[in-house]
C-alpha cells in the first residue's frame, strides 16, 4: 500500500500509538505538517517512522495509520528574553492500522511517499 511518510516521530509516541490504536499526536515539523495536508487530500494513510527523512530507505520499520481528523493551530512560545515566537502546531487524530516496513521511498510533489508492506508483530525488529 502507498502512504505519506511522517518522519522523525519520537519513539515514545510510536510506542504509545502501538498501545492505544486511537490517539492524537502533535506535529511541529513543517515538513510533517505539509505531509499531513497532502495525506488528507489523498488516501489519508500515513506511515510514521522514528528515522529522519534523510535516513528513510527500503527496510525502515514504522507504523501505518489512518488520518481521522486534523487541526492546525498557531501558538506563541516564550523566547529567552522578552520576545515571543509563533509556532504552528498540527494536531492529528490517528487510527493505527498496523505495523509496516518500507519497500520503496518516492518523492512526489515535494512530499515523501512510501510503498509500505504490512507486517505481523513477530516480524518487527522495532522495540
Amino acid at each position: 500500500m502507498e502512504a505519506v511518510v511522517l518522519a522523525g516521530i519520537a519513539r515514545r509516541v510510536l510506542d504509545d500509538l502501538r498501545r492505544n490504536p486511537y490517539m492524537t499526536v502533535e506535529l511541529r515539523s513543517a515538513r510533517n505538517i505539509y505531509a499531513v495536508e497532502r495525506a488528507e487530500k489523498e488516501s489519508k494513510r500515513v506511515f510514521l517512522a522514528y528515522e529522519p527523512f534523510g535516513d528513510l530507505r527500503s527496510g525502515t520499520e514504522g507504523l501505518i495509520a489512518e488520518l481521522m481528523k486534523k487541526e492546525v493551530m498557531d501558538t506563541r512560545v516564550p523566547w529567552e528574553e522578552s520576545d515571543e515566537r509563533e509556532v504552528t502546531v498540527c494536531r492529528v487524530q490517528l487510527h493505527l492500522l498496523g505495523l509496516g516496513r518500507i519497500v520503496e521511498v518516492k518523492e512526489r510533489n515535494t512530499i515523501t511517499v512510501a510503498e509500505v508492506r504490512r507486517m505481523m508483530t513477530h516480524e518487527m525488529a522495532m522495540g
